[in-house]
């Protein structure tokens, strides 16, 4: 019992991040599932033929390209944006700050449903072709919400007196921002960018309103849900998780060799 009190909040925690892991744990082991009929929720036999043809479903990597190159764009749109509204709300005063701080959170807290039906009539009433491009601005305005957030958290953190410090070496106002303003506030950008990137690939909601004749991946695997769902699905999911887990090694590999020489 002493040893079980004083190690409960380390199993906690490996208890929850199992849970966590489960259905990434499912979707990776029938991605090698060769299954009998239309649909892959039985195991059967193993098998690596969905891994040699991940394209083998007609459409469904196109509907993924789509899903990448909006996501992509959507990406590096909303953190730009976010990155400056970040530095914006938290290095000036201006007027109306309190209010801008309030609705950046407005997308977050509004129901993907309530959202979605909102640009699906503003585009209507634009006389806009829903497509590609509808898509691609529903997903900055609401990814620009977290990257604000994520952006602002780092920001309000940072210590004024190593820009100062920079000035009283001479440096100029870009070359302070360049050199020690962007490197310290990066990792709140990259996180910024890597939940923009996340929500965007994942949303379904609002992109069903918006899409038009568009497909993107979500949209595929719920059309393919609803027909049988091919195992090729599962790849995609696979292979998505293992380059997310590839970036998060990644980077904090980069971190503690960046933090090294500073210890």
């Amino acid at each position: 019992m002493r040893w079980l009190r004083k190690n409960l909040v380390v199993i906690a925690g490996l208890l929850t991040l199992a849970y966590l892991l489960l259905p990434n744990a499912v979707v990776t082991v029938f991605s090698f599932n060769k299954p009998k009929g239309r649909f892959n929720y039985e195991w059967t036999q193993f098998s690596t033929d969905a891994w040699k043809h991940p394209c083998g479903v007609a459409d469904m990597c196109g509907s993924l390209s789509i899903s990448l190159q909006i996501a992509v764009w959507a990406t590096l749109v909303s953190t730009a944006l976010g990155t400056m509204i970040a530095f914006a709300l938290v290095r000036y005063r201006f007027r109306a700050r309190g209010a801008v701080n309030s609705l950046i959170f407005l997308p977050m807290a509004m129901p993907e449903v309530v959202m979605a039906a909102s640009l699906l009539t503003l585009f209507l009433n634009m006389g806009a072709r829903l497509g590609f491009w509808t898509i691609l601005i529903a997903h900055i305005m609401f990814c620009l919400s977290f990257v604000v957030t994520a952006v602002k958290a780092r920001v309000m953190s940072m210590d004024p007196r190593l820009e100062q410090a920079a000035q009283d070496l001479y440096a100029g106002p870009a070359q302070t921002f360049l050199r020690v303003t962007l490197p310290i506030a990066a990792p709140g950008i990259a996180a910024g960018a890597l939940l923009a990137f996340a929500l965007s690939f994942d949303d379904f909601i609002i992109t069903n309103f918006n899409a038009g004749s568009t497909v993107t991946f979500p949209m595929f695997v719920w059309g393919s849900a609803q027909r049988g769902t091919p195992v090729q699905i599962n790849v995609i999911g696979t292979a998505m998780f293992l380059v997310a887990v590839v970036c998060v090694v990644v980077g904090m590999a980069a971190g503690r060799r960046r933090n090294k020489p500073a210890a």
